[in-house]
Formats: structure tokens, C-alpha cells, sequence
């Protein structure tokens, strides 16, 4: 039995995916949240990552400051909100994982939801190498003097020069063809990089080791299902939030944090007549929402079927890019304080990504007194940050799998051995992007595998699919939905959806 419900409108009868009988049956095998804050945490954890730290605040530098907001709040409204609420309740009111609740709104677009899980498979390769660096930090900061603040170890050449110790010319000539010592630690010590990809080199065995600590460390917080892992999010979700206050705080009392933060507010007007500048903010909008990569659709399949997602979404969106407007704060206070302290434009000392993660916050620290306990802050702040969104995307694929083979999957024990495999083939693959050569290999994932181009093609399709092959009967769908919203029931959205599909 399919679990379908005819819905009488003004118009001709429509159907809706109402559980019932069998379908009800199966949705309790399949598990659902004890209480909306699991929902509503492991949600935060997945779209709340990385990129809200090391992306965001780069993209306001970079793309006109201030005026990058206005791109950003037009994708946020139009694309983010609503694609996000798609997603959401597509998984919900079919109780399915990515690809088999695609079939069930249309055979035909099935691809989809398989263009979605491979997205993940691919972020579920190269995403979590991130916390491999990560743990590498973290153990090298237990040390009486951070190991990336002066020239004299091992891996450092006769080029590294330690600037904070230079001033005027004798820095700026030194400049020339010299490196930092937090420079060197990031390329020789950690990397150990080639000079290309033709190169892959050997495997880094403490890369290797800390990679299988990230994947121990995600095998046991999900194993057992939405029920544990819905009590892991309580701390990993909320911790970072923690240690982004604090940081906040060191960050503002900094000299030079007012120069900082003002670089990264300062509107720019003229630089929205970039086309760039719009696509960053799409592509923004659609990587940290985690738009058209299966999880919000595999997350909210374990919701209760009459669950006010629509609520939930919009809180969610604008806890997203709360959190990164603030964490903005975070990064170019302490970039002002570099700035400052090394006597140089802000423009010389901002980076994005990795660069900004594992070489300017690394070199801010050892500026600070007790560089050591804000190191070793930071990176748990990174690692749990990642950690999260590494539970969604292991999840992601275990749902979607057991969704679509439920009666070989189904079963005791099955779902632990579905994660180990997940886990165990992640990591051999992951052992290539942790040789010498790994960071070129990195950079093609991180460009190509997961890129905002790719989200925004495939968000394309999941609303013509919506709303022009499954259109006939969408109000089945989504006025049911609409109908919990009451602290909303009067906009025009809702009455719309109501009154006129």
C-alpha cells in the first residue's frame, strides 16, 4: 500500500503522501527524532561549518565588504529559504531518503536524487581530510612554544625568515624571496608538498593516522542511528558557538580590531556591477545552506509526518548566516591585529580557506600571549565545526542506501556493517588526498566534486521537477504542509499556496 491520501479542494481531487498501514509500519523501522531540538541540532551542525568561518567573511572582503550583503540577502530570500524548505519537506512528507524520495515524486527525475548522493560521496572523501589537518594542529599545540613560531626545527630552510622579528626595509627586503616559519609548517611539516599533482609522493603517515582518528571518531558517534547521533549534536552543534564567543571576545580586545572589522563592513557600491560578485553570493548561498546534496532531504525523512518544518527552516537559515556575519567579526578583528602588528595593509594578510584556517589564524596566535590555549581553542573550534557536518553526509549515504535496499538493509546489525564499509572505503580513498602530492588532489575536489555551479544546476532541475512535472498536484503537497504554519497562516505565500494552487 502506498500510504497515499486523497485531498478534496475546490478544484479536482489531488493526492498527498499521507503514511498509513504499511508505509506506517516501515517509518517506525526506519526511526524517527525523539523531540524537534534533534532535528533542529543536526541540522545547525550540517549547514553551520567550515565555510561560515573561512569562506563567508573572505567573500565580504573580497567582493565590495558591506555591499556583498545586498547579493547575498536577494539569493537568501529568493534561492536559500525556499530550496532549503523544498528539500526539507520533500524528505519529510515521503519519509525517504534522497533518491527514493525523488522516484516517488517522479520516476523520471530520479537522477536527481542520485546526482545529489554522489555530490556527497565526493564530500564525504575529501571533507573530512580538513579535520585531519585540524587534529594535526591540535596535537602539535600541546607544546611549551608553538612548533610554527620560529626557524630552528627540522623542517625549516635557509629561506625562513621569522618577520615578526623584522621591521622596515630589512622586512620587506627579506620579503623578497624568503618564507615564514608558519609558511613552512603548513608546506614542509604537515603537507610535506610536491611541486604538482604529477607528483603524489609519499603517503604522510601522522595524516594518515589523524585521518583515521576522524573517521574513528564520526564511525561511533553515528552508528546506532539517529539516536545517538541526535544526542552527540547536543554538544558538537552547540561547542562551537562556545568557542566562537570566546574568540569573539579575544578578538574584539585586540589592537587593531577596529581597522579590521571596519575593512570587512566597509561598503564598496561599485563592486556589485561585477557579475562575479552575485555568483560568490549564489554559490555562497547554496554550499553553506548544503542545498542539493541530499542531507536536508535525509534529515528531515525522519521527522513526524505533521513536524512544522516550514518554521524550522527559515530559523535554521537565518541561524546560518547569523553565524556567519559574526564569525566575520571573529577573522578580521584578528586580521586587523596582524596587520597592525606586522605594519602592513589587511589586503596582504587576508586569505580564504585552508590558507585562512592553518596559516593566518596559526601566525595570529603566536602573536597573543598564551598562544598555546587559543591554538589549541581554535582548532577544536574547526574540528567540531567539521565533525558535525561530517555525521550529516556519512548519513546522508547510509539513508539513501538503506532506503533504497530496506529488506537486506533493514535488518540488526546491518546498518553498523553499512557505516563500516562507508567509512573504511572513504578513508582508503582519503589516503590519496594525505600524500605529498594529496593538497593538489584536494583542490580538485573542493573545485570541481561539490562547487556552487554544480548546486546550482542541480537545484535547477529539483524545481522544475516540483514544480512543473509533479505542479498538477502540488498543492497536495505543499498546502497540508502550510496548513501547521500558523504564525504564518496570513502571508501571501500561504494564502497563495491555500487559496490558489
Amino acid at each position: 500500500m502506498d500510504g497515499k491520501v486523497v485531498i478534496q479542494e475546490d478544484g479536482p481531487s489531488v493526492v498527498s503522501w499521507g503514511p498509513e498501514g504499511e508505509e506506517e509500519e516501515e517509518i517506525r523501522d526506519r526511526g524517527q527524532w525523539a523531540n524537534k531540538m534533534d532535528f533542529v541540532l543536526s541540522m545547525a551542525g550540517e549547514i553551520i561549518g567550515l565555510g561560515n568561518v573561512w569562506r563567508f567573511p573572505y567573500l565580504c572582503y573580497k567582493n565590495g565588504g558591506g555591499a556583498f550583503f545586498i547579493p547575498y540577502s536577494i539569493f537568501f530570500f529568493t534561492c536559500g529559504i525556499p530550496v532549503f524548505f523544498l528539500e526539507t519537506a520533500l524528505g519529510q512528507y515521503t519519509s525517504q531518503g534522497s533518491i527514493t524520495a525523488w522516484k516517488k515524486i517522479c520516476p523520471l527525475f530520479e537522477g536527481i536524487g542520485i546526482a545529489s548522493v554522489v555530490i556527497e560521496a565526493y564530500l564525504n572523501v575529501y571533507y573530512i581530510i580538513i579535520l585531519a589537518w585540524a587534529f594535526f594542529y591540535l596535537f602539535s599545540s600541546f607544546t611549551s612554544q608553538l612548533p610554527w613560531t620560529t626557524c630552528t626545527n627540522f623542517w625549516n630552510t635557509e629561506y625562513c625568515v621569522d618577520f615578526l622579528n623584522c621591521s622596515g626595509s630589512s622586512s620587506s627586503e627579506a620579503s623578497n624571496n624568503s618564507t615564514s616559519p608558519v609558511i613552512e609548517f603548513w608546506e614542509k611539516r604537515v603537507l610535506g608538498i610536491t611541486t604538482g599533482i604529477h607528483d603524489i609522493g609519499a603517503l604522510r603517515w601522522e595524516l594518515a593516522l589523524c585521518l583515521l582518528l576522524a573517521w574513528i571518531v564520526c564511525y561511533f558517534c553515528i552508528w546506532k542511528g539517529i539516536k545517538t547521533t541526535g544526542k552527540v549534536v547536543y554538544f558538537t552543534a552547540t561547542f562551537p558557538y562556545l568557542m566562537l564567543i570566546i574568540l569573539l571576545i579575544r578578538g574584539v580586545t585586540l589592537p587593531g580590531a577596529y581597522e579590521g572589522i571596519m575593512y570587512y563592513l566597509k561598503p564598496d557600491l561599485h563592486r556589485l556591477k561585477d557579475p562575479q560578485v552575485w555568483v560568490d553570493a549564489g554559490t555562497q548561498i547554496f554550499f553553506s545552506f548544503a542545498i542539493c546534496q541530499g542531507c536536508l532531504t535525509a534529515l528531515g525523512s525522519y521527522n513526524k509526518y505533521n513536524n512544522n518544518c516550514y518554521r524550522d527552516c527559515i530559523a535554521l537559515c537565518f541561524l546560518n548566516s547569523v553565524t556567519s556575519f559574526v564569525a566575520g567579526f571573529v577573522v578580521f578583528s584578528i586580521l586587523g591585529f596582524m596587520a597592525q602588528e606586522q605594519r602592513v595593509p589587511i589586503s596582504e594578510v587576508a586569505e580564504s580557506g585552508p590558507g585562512l584556517a592553518f596559516i593566518a589564524f596559526p601566525k595570529a596566535v603566536t602573536m597573543m600571549p598564551l598562544s598555546q590555549l587559543w591554538s589549541c581553542l581554535f582548532f577544536i573550534m574547526l574540528i567540531f565545526l567539521g565533525l558535525d557536518s561530517q555525521f550529516v553526509c556519512v548519513e546522508c549515504l547510509v539513508t539513501a542506501s538503506m532506503d533504497m535496499f530496506p529488506r537486506q538493509l533493514r535488518k540488526s546489525g546491518k546498518r553498523e556493517l553499512l557505516i563500516l564499509f562507508i567509512a573504511v572505503t572513504c578513508y582508503l580513498i582519503g589516503l590519496l588526498l594525505v600524500t605529498e602530492g594529496g593538497m593538489y588532489v584536494f583542490q580538485l575536489f573542493d573545485y570541481y566534486a561539490s562547487s556552487g555551479m554544480c548546486l546550482l544546476f542541480l537545484s535547477f532541475f529539483e524545481v522544475i521537477c516540483v514544480s512543473w512535472v509533479y505542479g498538477w498536484s502540488i498543492n497536495a503537497w505543499m498546502c497540508p504542509l502550510l496548513d501547521l504554519c500558523h504564525p504564518w497562516e496570513n502571508l501571501p505565500d500561504i494564502a497563495f499556496c491555500q487559496h490558489n494552487l
